[in-house]
């Protein structure tokens, strides 16, 4: 008798400890190693398969569905879902999750390490000493920038965001500024320890800024060479958000001719690739898209995935609402629309 399960396929090696029990719900399809699969071949994997759990590397689009006929949900291990089109997806009735919350803390850690340790540079002070450089103790040597009572400024205030704020704000005595969309609420300003300031003030007055900011056509190249004109030259700039908001060309040219103090970078516009003229400084600290690398966050994460994944597919029964869709309403409406409610395989 044919296995009526569903048939789910895993696009690269997450945490066995979440995947692998799922194979007594659904037909498992998973990946041995961390592959970078080509867009033809995203589409060959989608077909004949009902749902998906993805990273960032895969990017799905309009062509990647062509003959994902059966597929019901895409379920994208991160918060962010650049490399999703949402539209794409719900006009084909497919639902899509992200994992917002359970990265949260985790990575609001890995934006204020990079602060830090690109503001008292810490990397580059390691390799000097690993090059033999340390010859006696120096008054001049490795100064940097002060944290503690700088001014913090945070580009997006969502929930990393607030997370940074907190840090700034309550642990090391920053003033803290944000620029966003929408003004938070009073309280929430107050609890974060937060003052609200237009996007030029933010950058004039920062002596760190940090970019949390979701990456869309408006945020491309947002922090480009005016807006790093309208910095300090003393100040640090650290991005955990998406490479694509800042021109990268713009910020080392910066860096190297002192009209930036220091970066440091956690993500980058053509990762895994980082451009030569970044690699070749040593005031930026860089790192590979590690924000959320905790062992105990990404289970989360992966878990969250799996959750969202199930209430889909509704392998318990009927199909329940998952804890953190991006498109429920979009996605079941073209469902209805098309008479295709279920997307029953």
């Amino acid at each position: 008798m044919a296995d009526a399960r569903p048939v789910v396929w895993v696009s690269q090696p997450l945490i066995d400890a979440v995947i692998e029990p799922l194979r007594a719900q659904v037909e498992l399809i998973t990946t041995d190693a961390v592959t970078a699969w080509t867009p033809d071949q995203l589409a060959e994997r989608l077909a004949g398969v009902d749902g998906a759990i993805i990273t960032l590397n895969e990017r799905i689009g309009v062509a990647q569905l062509a003959d994902a006929d059966r597929l019901q949900v895409i379920a994208n291990v991160g918060v962010g879902y650049n490399n999703l089109d949402v539209d794409a997806l719900s006009a084909a009735g497919i639902l899509a999750s992200n994992t917002p919350d359970v990265l949260t803390e985790t990575t609001a850690d890995m934006g204020f390490a990079l602060l830090m340790a690109a503001a008292r540079r810490i990397t580059e002070s390691e390799r000097w000493l690993r090059d033999g450089q340390w010859g006696q103790w120096s008054f001049q040597t490795m100064l940097g920038a002060d944290i503690h009572g700088s001014t913090l400024g945070i580009l997006g205030m969502g929930r990393i965001g607030q997370g940074i704020a907190r840090r700034g704000a309550h642990g090391f005595g920053m003033r803290v500024l944000y620029h966003n969309r929408s003004r938070l609420p009073a309280a929430t300003e107050a609890d974060v320890g937060a003052q609200y300031a237009e996007l030029d003030d933010l950058l004039a007055q920062s002596d760190h800024l940090v970019l949390v900011l979701p990456y869309t056509a408006a945020s491309h190249h947002l922090i480009d060479a005016t807006a790093l004109a309208k910095m300090k030259p003393t100040a640090t700039l650290v991005n955990i958000a998406r490479g694509g908001i800042v021109d990268e060309l713009a910020l080392a040219d910066a860096l190297a001719h002192g009209r930036l103090a220091a970066a440091g970078l956690d993500v980058y516009e053509g990762e895994p690739q980082v451009r030569p003229e970044l690699l070749a400084l040593r005031n930026v600290v860089l790192t590979p898209h590690i924000g959320s690398a905790s062992l105990g966050t990404r289970k989360a994460m992966v878990q969250l995935a799996a959750d969202n994944l199930l209430a889909a597919l509704g392998v318990a029964g009927e199909a329940t609402r998952m804890p953190s869709a991006i498109n429920a309403d979009a996605a079941l409406a073209a469902r209805a629309a098309s008479g295709d409610k279920s997307k029953k395989r």
